[in-house]
Parts: C-alpha cells; sequence; structure tokens
C-alpha cells in the first residue's frame, strides 16, 4: 500500500512538473531557462532537458526548431565547461562530481573509451540516456583532442533534441494529446531511460 502510494505521489510530483514547464510556454525567460537546463545538465546536473524542450514544444509546436537549436547550443557549451572541468580542475571539482553521481568508478572505463575510439565516445553518451556529464568531464581529464570533441558532442547532441522537436513540429497537437492521455506511462518510461542510463555506466562496465 505504502509502494502504491509512492507510486502516485511521484506521478503527481511528476504531472506538476510538467504543467509547470508547459506554463513556460510563452514565458519572457523560457530560452534563457531552457539554454540554463541545457548547459547544466552537460557539465553537473542531473535531470537532461528533454522535458522541458518537450514542453515548451508542445505548446508552441512552430517554434519546436527554434527550441531544439537552444537547447543543442546550450548543451554544446554546457559539455565544453565540463571538459574545461576535467582538463583544469579535475582534482578540485570533476573527482566531486563523479562521485556525487557515484560514478567515480566508470572513470577508468571512459578511459578505455576514449583510447579505443577518442573523442567519438561522446557521441554516443551525447545521443543516449547514458549520464553525459561523465564523458564530457573525463575528456577535458583525459585531454582528448577538443576539436574533434565539440564535433562529436554539437552532432550527437543536435541531433537527439532535433529528433525530439522535430517529432512535435510534424504531429503538432496529436503528441500532446498522446501525452495527456498516456502521461503516467511516458513518465514511467522516461525515468527508467533515466536512471538506467546511470546504472548501465554504473554496473555494465
Amino acid at each position: 500500500m505504502e509502494r502504491i502510494k509512492a507510486g502516485f505521489s511521484l506521478s503527481a510530483l511528476i504531472r506538476r512538473l510538467y504543467d509547470w514547464m508547459l506554463s513556460w510556454a510563452d514565458h519572457p525567460k523560457a530560452a534563457p531557462a531552457l539554454f540554463g537546463l541545457s548547459f547544466a545538465e552537460a557539465s553537473f546536473f542531473p535531470i537532461p532537458p528533454d522535458p522541458l524542450l518537450i514542453a515548451l514544444s508542445i505548446a508552441n509546436p512552430r517554434k519546436a526548431l527554434r527550441w531544439a537549436a537552444i537547447c543543442s547550443a546550450g548543451s554544446i557549451l554546457g559539455g565544453v565547461a565540463g571538459y574545461l572541468i576535467g582538463w583544469h580542475f579535475m582534482s578540485i571539482i570533476g573527482e566531486k562530481i563523479l562521485a556525487f553521481y557515484h560514478l567515480d568508478q566508470q572513470y577508468e572505463m571512459a578511459q578505455e573509451l576514449y583510447r579505443k575510439y577518442q573523442a567519438w565516445a561522446v557521441a554516443t553518451a551525447g545521443f543516449t540516456p547514458l549520464p553525459y556529464k561523465l564523458f564530457t568531464i573525463t575528456a577535458g581529464a583525459f585531454k582528448i583532442d577538443f576539436g574533434i570533441f565539440v564535433l562529436a558532442s554539437a552532432l550527437s547532441r543536435s541531433a537527439r533534441f532535433f529528433l525530439v522537436a522535430g517529432l512535435v513540429y510534424l504531429f503538432g497537437p496529436s503528441i500532446r494529446d498522446f501525452l495527456e492521455k498516456y502521461f503516467d506511462y511516458v513518465t514511467i518510461a522516461f525515468i527508467v531511460l533515466l536512471i538506467g542510463g546511470f546504472l548501465i555506466v554504473r554496473f555494465a562496465f
């Protein structure tokens, strides 16, 4: 019974968060908020910008591609910030961020991936639910080629966000109706993907 109540409470909380994010659609600071969240997630913040991107795009489908561009720009620059943290401040900041998310043990795994694939390893993390900040920070710590790092980040993050916004742009209100009808299922799927990304990196390597 307690688990059921907790489940409903979590769903209600996320529902309120979703409604709050929709309220940003006509807010004059919607663009800075999306940019800031995208920037922070790429270097230290746990929640990805996808929910806000989806909410803004659903509320105003005509601006969906614009939101995707803002989201991509913030994420790419945030990735650069993560790279700089790993490059110059790994012992001061970088290690604490990884330890906070229990990703410090995956440091050597990321090093091995970079040894094999160079900065292109970040492209996988940029497009999938894998924790992007792990790869941006460690890329700087291992002094991966900066030019390739930025290019890989730009390609993967833009592909991810423009795919999401593109679907909303193409299907518009029908996507919103789908989310309204199956909100609880979408919420569960999103949480599974978010947590799953951390668990894959933490336990699979």
